[in-house]
């Protein structure tokens, strides 16, 4: 188990960034949560196996087709595993 957590800046709100990250999560059999930011990023967190984080990862450089990613910031934690599916949060 892995855990890694992360920041998606450029044009990733008000395209289905959260909705959209969310379904590949859940395709490969990650938890975690997504939740926009109030300073316009997307703020993910990951856990599972670390092929299959780094699977979203590569998918979050890319994003929905109406995205614009400038950045993606990952930054590796220790997993806890008290997550029991993939959420979408709101503020």
């Amino acid at each position: 188990m892995k855990r890694a957590h992360a920041y998606i800046s450029g044009r990733v709100q008000g395209v289905f960034y959260r909705s959209n990250t969310r379904k590949k999560a859940l395709e490969l059999g990650l938890t975690g949560w997504v939740k926009n930011l109030r300073d316009g990023r997307v703020e993910a967190l990951f856990e599972g196996e670390e092929l299959e984080i780094k699977k979203v990862i590569e998918w979050c450089h890319q994003g929905p087709a109406h995205a614009s990613v400038d950045k993606v910031e990952v930054l590796w934690e220790e997993p806890t595993g008290e997550f029991e599916t993939f959420s979408i949060q709101y503020w």
